[in-house]
């Protein structure tokens, strides 16, 4: 399958790209996109989504920030009015 891919990227006139940094490019577009690293590491196909989180969290450097500046805005006055009813205060 390499040998073939390899290939189809000399015909079509691309710079040298290997399999396997499609694999890498996927992944990481889709964290960065938000997509949640459960649904990531099923679409790679790891066994667990510690493999997926070990090697892609730095991808995800902001995301400590992101869930306190989330949980910032759970306390806030006015958020609260707005909030779900569906949440309990």
């Amino acid at each position: 399958m390499t040998r073939t891919f390899a290939k189809m990227v000399r015909r079509a006139g691309l710079p040298h790209l290997q399999l396997h940094g499609l694999h890498y490019s996927h992944a990481t577009l889709l964290l960065k996109a938000g997509v949640h690293p459960k649904v990531v590491s099923e679409r790679l196909g790891h066994a667990n989504i510690g493999i997926t989180l070990d090697i892609y969290s730095h991808v995800l450097p902001g995301m400590q920030e992101a869930a306190v500046e989330k949980l910032d805005r759970i306390f806030e006055p006015d958020a609260n009015e707005n909030s779900d009813p569906n949440v309990s205060k």
